[in-house]
Formats: structure tokens, sequence, C-alpha cells
């Protein structure tokens, strides 16, 4: 799907021209309510980096074919679909920055049916372009979780749509929530499983964690007992497997504010640790705020792995239990009013990066949480470099996975994660550069 805006999202980086200068390419989508031939395109405007580029300028890119705007007005044959995404590449002094940059334009077309005076029809847009490092040097391999675009997922996005998403940022991995992607979990038709396969091939992606969850609370009048726990956990662990996954996140019912697990957490996974070794999926709770890595809970999961030495149990950490300043942004429909106190799981924690070094040997996976990357790359709630350089000096090679949570306006969730990606490979290269 396209986005609404004019401007889309991804597509937007430096290029090389023919002519051996810097040029910027970025992507529209055609305005009008039906396709258009091609001849029919009177231009665009665009305002970019505070200079003005008249239609003239502008190259268009449609069906792999790039055309001048001259060669575009004397066309026959060229057209413009409906659903067909138009790349506008114009010549820049000096590749563009890193970083977010407002764009304005405005896509002028001719619609004959209407009285010549009043035919060329001005479509006008704004949008904040993300542009990423091209070529970055990572301590860490990055990924996405799907969670990251709800709301706009199903509505605004398909799955293949947030596919492209991640492969246009660079990133290599894909985090998907088993209950919310996969159709027709937990047993999915083989037509879905090669449409998984098919696109994971064509967007180049790694199946990383395969979220789930063990429902202890799935009635009313009673908890699953141990034996239920263990049979819904070993489901998804076959499923993780069937679709590629290295890990699986189980997220055991609570029993207190502070997430302490369902106790039919502990039999449910040792009950399904030869199983876990046998298909190599590593089952991984999760650390999450408002637990901290010094607590009951985290210490019980870190008990668990020493005791029973195995090494497909080990822990998720959400970079949330870091947060350094409160989120005072409407997060995922939590809406307070004047006076009234955020939850516990919206105060930061802060925990030290020094509590994440002693247990590093603990842990596979990095959900990357974040709820807001300004327009100048800065995230005021996560200490990026902080925690990246922890991992470096720990020399932890796990993935990273983009877990945006912040406010959930359309469109907004896919710029805040290609900032958080702007910010998070620009730190990686000068780490590594350095």
């Amino acid at each position: 799907m396209l986005n609404l805006n004019i401007i889309q999202n991804k597509g937007c980086r430096n290029v090389t021209l023919a002519n051996g200068k810097q040029g910027f390419q970025f992507e529209i989508r055609n305005p009008n309510y039906r396709g258009i031939h091609a001849s029919l395109i009177e231009g665009i405007d665009i305002v970019f980096q505070g200079r003005h580029y008249a239609p003239e300028v502008a190259t268009w890119t449609l069906q792999g074919n790039t055309y001048t705007f001259e060669e575009l007005s004397h066309s026959v044959a060229v057209r413009w679909a409906l659903d067909e995404v138009a790349t506008i590449t114009i010549p820049v002094e000096k590749p563009v920055e890193v970083g977010v940059h407002p764009i304005d334009i405005s896509v002028i077309i001719r619609r004959p049916y209407i009285p010549r005076p009043y035919a060329s029809s001005p479509f006008k847009a704004s949008e904040k372009l993300v542009v990423l490092p091209q070529h970055s040097a990572l301590t860490q391999p990055l990924s996405v979780s799907t969670y990251s675009y709800t709301n706009d997922i199903y509505t605004l996005m398909t799955l293949e749509d947030v596919m492209a998403e991640i492969a246009d940022m660079g990133a290599t991995g894909i985090e998907i929530l088993s209950e919310a992607n996969i159709l027709e979990y937990p047993n999915p038709s083989s037509v879905w499983k090669d449409q998984w396969f098919r696109l994971l091939e064509k967007y180049a992606l790694t199946p990383t964690n395969l979220a789930s969850w063990i429902d202890t609370d799935m009635w009313a009048h009673r908890c699953l007992t141990e034996a239920e726990a263990a049979a819904q956990l070993q489901k998804d662990l076959h499923l993780a497997k069937e679709l590629g996954f290295s890990s699986l996140r189980p997220k055991f019912g609570v029993t207190s504010l502070e997430l302490d697990p369902h106790p039919v957490w502990r039999e449910a996974v040792l009950q399904s640790l030869d199983l876990a070794a046998q298909l190599d999926v590593i089952i991984c709770p999760e650390i999450h705020s408002p637990t901290p890595i010094q607590h009951p809970v985290t210490q019980d999961y870190i008990k668990l792995i020493e005791s029973t030495q195995t090494e497909h149990f080990k822990l998720i950490i959400d970079t949330g239990i870091f947060q350094t300043a409160p989120v005072d942004l409407n997060v995922d429909g939590i809406e307070l009013k004047e006076g009234e106190q955020r939850p516990a799981f919206l105060e930061p924690l802060a925990v030290p990066m020094s509590d994440l070094k002693d247990i590093l040997k603990h842990v596979h996976f990095i959900q990357s949480k974040f709820f807001e990357v300004d327009d100048n790359l800065q995230d005021p709630h996560i200490p990026w470099q902080a925690i990246l350089t922890t991992l470096q000096d720990g020399g932890w090679q796990g993935w990273l996975s983009t877990e945006y949570e912040g406010m959930r306006t359309p469109y907004r969730n896919a710029n805040q994660v290609r900032r958080q990606h702007a910010l998070l490979r620009t730190m990686m290269n000068k780490m590594v550069n350095n």
C-alpha cells in the first residue's frame, strides 16, 4: 500500500547522477483519482533544504525508466498508474546529511476535461524525510518488531508493506507477534507459510524472535495448570521453528504490579527445555519495566539458567528499563489527566549499565524500546550511546530489535522507526570508525 501523503515515507536516498554529480531521490504517489498519460504531468515544484527546484530540474522514474520533464511532456506510451510510485531525482551540491529534512512539493497535473484556464491542478504536500546512512558499519545487527507498526498494520499497511519498510532502512531482521501477524494462528496454512518464506527471501530478512503469550488467566474461574501452560509453550516452540525463528518470547500472565510471572512459568519452562534444545529455539522471557535487573523476577530466571546449565533459556532485555526521563506522550491509549500519576511502567527506572554488563552472558536478544526521536535525531528517554558502548565493550553480538511504543497517529510509526535507525546506525558507525 502507498502512504496517504503524496510524499512516501520510504525511498529517499543520496544517489550519483549519470553525469557523476550528486543527486537526491524521493518517491511520490499519483495524487490524482486515476492513472494518467505521463504527458499530462506539468512538473513538480520542490522546496528542499532552503532551495527551490523548478519543474525542469527534476527527473522522473516510471516503470524503471528515467525521463526529463521535457521527455515526459512529449511522451506517447508512458503512463503514471494510480498504484505506482514515481521516483523524483534532483541535483544537490553535496550528499544530504543523515537526519530529518522537511520537504514541500506541488505536483501539477493537467486534466483535459476541465476548461483550459483551470486544467492545471496543483497537488501540494509536505513531509519530514528521514535520511539514513547508506553505508555504515554496525556493532550489532538490526531487526524491527512488527509491534512498532501497531494500528497501521492491517489498516494502512500490509505485512509485506512492513517488511518492505524494514528492508528499505537497511535492517536485516524481523520480529513478529504470533497472534497478531500469523494468519490462522496457531495453525497457519501452507499458503500463508509459503508466502512468509517468499517475502523473507524477497526482502532479504531473517526471522529473529517470535513473540507469544501464555494466557494463565485464560478462564475467569481458574488459571492454567502447569501442564496446560507447558502445552501452550511447546506449541509455540514448534511454530517458531517451523517459521525459521531462533528464539521465542513467551509472555506469561502476571500476578503483581511488578510483573511477577504466574508461578506456572517455571515448570512450564522446565518441561519444555528438552524440546527447545531439540528444535534449537531459545526460550526468552522479557525483562520489562517496571522490573529492573536487580529484582527477584530477573534473578529467578538467571537461577534457572545456572541450575540447568541450559543454552536454550536466556533473557530478552527491553531497553525501556534504561529510560532516564518520563514519557509524557499519550502512549498506546494511555491518556493521563492533569494531576494524574503516571503508571509505574512509564516511570523511568534508569537501570545502570553496570547491571546490564553483569548479566550480558545471559542475554540473547534486545528489544530496542523507544518512545520518541526528535527532529535532531535525539532520543530524550533512552541513553543509546551508553547502551551501545556497554554492548560493544562486553562483546555482545545479538540482535537489536526496534520496538516503537510512542504516539500512534497514522504513519507516525514508520517515520519514528526510521529516525531510530538513523540514530543507531550513525552512533554505531562512529564507534566502529573511532
